[in-house]
């Protein structure tokens, strides 16, 4: 083998008669090379690994950072809203998708009334805010005795300074700032500060070992090997502060124009025949009054020369720009669709709805799945909570709804729906998914209505047909030759 090596690399071995000697290609990259137009861009690249990159300092500041825009910013503090509302919503729906239809009920709505009684939704809601602003978000799985129902499990949400490991080693490789882990990168154990850091109360910094089981830790990782979240608007940080300096910009050139602002100077050489007046001497000016001046001065009113009239571009091109990274529409993240049109809406909210099943998805393997898990380990010691015979809660087919998002124009959706059914494409179970409803739920209250009112005598209204385009009557074209 290495002898082979050598005859293949080896340069002193004399070239046959006729053959040209082979040249080495030294290929490269453009974007590899460091000029003195480009140096100073890429002077913070790195190559630090992931734990390295988002070390606790680094986090700590962008937290901070994160926090104050949001609070700050109505711009950061309507997207964090506007993401966790319809990511969320009025929270998930247990379905259960067992043979025995009469259990399924009976556990959905136990898991519902616990689910309304320990404030759910809006515990996701919160969550799904912190890993915006914060990067990631925590929560403790606990017991409440003073919950009013059965099942006293509740949810305990830590904010991520919180999550640390006072003295932590450098040299430990199976452990992060607040996590360790075994050979397998799974998490053991997470260490809980008893305190805020930042409360300002105590400088105690013991802390809790609780095991991994009992914690839920939401985070998006963008690199092999993330253990930690940064705020998911980190890259729009610099563009947030760059948005309202140029309001207060174009605020201060706007008044500057809207005051009677002056100043005075004179033509007249130095030491020339103007009087002599006091330098940098303000003067007091009265509404609706003339005013004269010493001999050889005279009076300008200064004017803005900010371009205040590109301010609501500007505005719009960051605001596109600071949405981007969060893949949610510029007029969702501005408030205002009056540059769009039906087509470009539809376009830019599919990206943003598939974004958001995405982060759905992440909720109810991280987290949901998790908490139902817990939560039936306890209500199985409840007598007569949960139906008998169902076997593990590994073994149940189950899935989970959310809020739907309301189509543009209902009366298309509705069409498509029945095209839909009309050529079993779709399922009733589907079309009442896409609406986060349960179908047999729908189908039941659906026939009891039916039964109240053939009872009253009231007529139900016949099903609208929908025409396929082959069965619409084509207009002639007139003047369209």
């Amino acid at each position: 083998m290495l002898n082979w090596l050598r005859r293949a690399f080896s340069s002193a071995a004399p070239a046959q008669a006729g053959l040209r000697p082979v040249r080495v290609v030294r290929a490269k990259y453009d974007s590899a090379l460091t000029t003195d137009n480009n140096r100073r861009h890429w002077a913070n690249a790195d190559g630090l690994s992931a734990s390295a990159a988002n070390g606790p300092e680094v986090r700590r500041i962008l937290r901070n950072r994160a926090r104050y825009e949001v609070a700050n910013n109505s711009y950061a503090r309507g997207i964090v809203l506007t993401l966790s509302n319809d990511i969320v919503g009025t929270g998930p729906r247990l379905q259960l998708l067992t043979e025995d239809a009469d259990a399924n009920r009976q556990i959905e709505r136990a898991f519902n009334h616990w689910a309304k009684a320990v404030g759910l939704a809006e515990k996701l809601r919160t969550l799904r805010m912190s890993q915006v602003q914060d990067g990631e978000a925590f929560a403790v799985l606990v017991n409440n005795p003073r919950l009013l129902t059965a099942v006293q499990l509740d949810l305990r949400l830590i904010e991520a300074d919180q999550v640390a490991t006072p003295g932590l080693r450098w040299n430990d490789s199976r452990a992060v700032d607040g996590i360790v882990f075994d050979a397998a990168g799974n998490p053991l154990e997470y260490h809980i500060l008893r305190r805020h850091p930042g409360d300002g109360k105590s400088l105690d910094f013991e802390f809790d070992r609780v095991p991994a089981a009992a914690v839920l830790h939401l985070f998006r990782a963008d690199r092999p090997g993330q253990q930690r979240g940064i705020p998911e608007i980190t890259p729009a940080l610099p563009l947030f502060a760059m948005l309202r300096d140029y309001s207060l910009a174009t605020l201060d050139a706007a008044k500057a124009a809207a005051y009677y602002a002056g100043i005075i100077y004179t033509d007249a050489p130095a030491n020339g025949e103007s009087d002599p007046v006091e330098p940098l001497d303000p003067i007091e000016l009265d509404r609706n009054m003339m005013l004269t001046m010493p001999g050889g001065w005279k009076m300008a009113q200064l004017h803005a020369e900010q371009p205040t009239g590109t301010y609501a571009e500007f505005k719009r091109e960051v605001l596109n720009e600071i949405s981007r990274c969060l893949n949610m529409p510029f007029n969702i993240a501005a408030g205002n669709s009056s540059s769009y049109n039906y087509a470009s809406g539809r376009l830019d909210h599919q990206t943003y709805f598939k974004s958001i099943r995405i982060d759905q998805s992440r909720i109810e393997t991280v987290a949901l799945d998790r908490i139902l898990a817990a939560w039936f380990d306890e209500a199985v010691l409840v007598d007569g909570l949960l139906p008998s015979g169902l076997g593990p809660i590994a073994e149940w087919p189950h899935t989970w709804f959310w809020d739907c998002h309301e189509h543009v124009d209902p009366q298309k959706e509705a069409n498509a729906q029945a095209t839909r059914l009309t050529s079993h494409t779709t399922t009733l179970a589907d079309e009442y998914a896409r609406k986060g409803q349960d179908w047999e739920a729908q189908l039941r209250e659906r026939a009891k209505e039916l039964r109240l009112m053939n009872e009253l005598g009231l007529a139900v209204a016949p099903s609208p047909t929908t025409e396929t385009p082959h069965a619409q009557p084509v207009e002639d074209p007139v003047g369209d030759e």
